[in-house]
């Protein structure tokens, strides 16, 4: 596969977790896949991926399960 920023190949899919919102709007989404390219250092999505990531933000009530998320903030 190669990538859409430099045209090289070798590019690799890496799962990555992603958080949208915050306070008690606060959704995770974990194990997306991110396209990562050894050459360049870009890490990107594909549309695919992205309107996935837009479906399961919209339909989040029924698709999320709530879990507790230990916080801590950068002082």
């Amino acid at each position: 596969m190669g990538c859409d920023l430099c045209g090289k190949t070798g590019t690799r899919i890496r799962r990555t977790s992603r958080s949208y919102g915050k306070g008690d709007t606060l959704l995770v989404i974990e194990n997306i896949p991110m396209i990562s390219c050894p050459h360049c250092g870009e890490s990107y999505f594909t549309a695919e991926t992205l309107h996935e990531l837009e479906r399961i933000k919209s339909h989040r009530e029924s698709l999320a399960v709530p879990r507790q998320v230990a916080v801590a903030e950068f002082a």
